[in-house]
């Protein structure tokens, strides 16, 4: 049996029908970029995360990037963020004028960790702070927004649609927040797109400024804006991924939970759930000291693993920061982690085939 440990083809073979049949909708109307199906998009989305509105973009590094530069902070200024997370996060800080601030973790849930944070905000001048959902866990948003004592909090949802924190979907509790719909996410199109939530209106209007050129009026360019508009095939697709979301983080957690049974009694750490927290799994993720002799085992035995991710930020030359910081937590956390197979298609079998394969490595 070959396992993927994701698998975008098999989500679309099972809803292929009703894909083809938007997409073919889309063709015939004429409008490809900016159309009724990106707004209704933009309603249904804001709708389920329980917001006021929703703007689409062109993808979750835009998304994040785009709520950065609606602060208008001076160019230079410090922003936060978690030292594990996709490298999207820090180079959306980049590309807003911003510098990379990362953060160490909390190493139960590899989400930034508010005392580190809350040290940082006394030694540096950080201007914002981006909190990343990291793995589909939510991020202890409660005491990073009360550490954070008025700064802008932007919540990096790309790896949590549909996620809850104490009965609240995540991407409403702070400034904004930021989704990305490539397409292994939790909700993902057939290419790149993103989108930004939030519950200020004026916040809203001035993020569709900003994602075309600046224009309040067309061809009129009232502020610098950029070009990143999600365009109407992908916002057909995810209508249709939508309606289905909720199932597939249903079958996600199912998946979670037949792995943690599985594991329970193994020297190795399964993914921990924050009290009030309601995680969907974008990835299942487990720590083993011997990570990489656990991987190769895999391999052989046709069961795909990946490692998200091999380097924190603070370990790559684009990001690094002050001289004399220390990242204990998230060093440690790069070279223990490991992604298991995790898609809601994965079947019974597939799922019983890698606990087994767990179990006879630590035999």
């Amino acid at each position: 049996m070959k396992i993927p440990q994701c698998s975008p083809l098999d989500n679309f073979r099972k809803k292929q029908p009703e894909i083809l049949k938007a997409i073919g909708e889309v063709l015939e109307s004429g409008r490809y970029i900016l159309g009724p199906a990106v707004e209704k998009l933009e309603r249904e989305f804001a709708a389920f995360c329980g917001c006021r509105g929703a703007i689409g973009v062109a993808n979750g590094t835009d998304a994040v990037e785009l709520a950065l530069r609606s602060l208008n902070l001076p160019a230079g200024s410090l922003v936060a963020c978690p030292d594990l997370t996709a490298s999207a996060t820090a180079a959306a800080i980049q590309r807003a004028g911003c510098e990379v601030l990362p953060i160490d973790l909390e190493p139960d849930t590899f989400t930034i960790s508010p005392q580190v944070l809350h040290q940082a905000l006394a030694d540096f001048d950080i201007r914002a702070i981006v909190a990343v959902h990291l793995y589909g866990q939510p991020a202890d948003l409660p005491a990073i927004l009360s550490v954070a004592d008025g700064r802008p909090v932007i919540e990096d949802c790309a790896q949590a649609h549909g996620a809850l924190l104490d009965g609240r979907r995540v991407g409403v509790f702070g400034y904004c927040g930021a989704f990305s719909f490539y397409p292994t996410k939790n909700l993902g199109a057939i290419g790149d797109g993103g989108m930004i939530v939030c519950d200020d209106p004026e916040l809203l209007e001035n993020l569709a400024v900003l994602r075309q050129y600046g224009w309040r009026q067309r061809f009129d360019s009232a502020i610098r804006g950029v070009n990143s508009r999600l365009d109407e095939l992908q916002a057909a697709i995810l209508l249709v991924k939508l309606a289905e979301l909720e199932k597939d983080n249903r079958r996600r957690r199912e998946i979670a939970a037949r792995y943690d049974a599985g594991f329970r009694d193994l020297p190795l750490q399964i993914p921990k759930i924050r009290p009030g927290a309601f995680p969907v799994y974008h990835q299942y993720v487990i720590r083993a000291g011997d990570r990489d002799a656990l991987r190769e085992f895999l391999r052989q035995r046709g069961i795909a693993t990946a490692i998200h991710y091999p380097k924190a930020l603070h370990q790559q030359a684009a990001f690094r920061p002050s001289v004399g910081r220390v990242f204990p937590e998230a060093e440690a956390a790069v070279r223990e982690i490991l992604s298991l197979p995790m898609y809601p298609e994965l079947t019974e079998n597939a799922v019983e085939t890698v606990i087994a394969a767990v179990r006879e490595f630590f035999r």
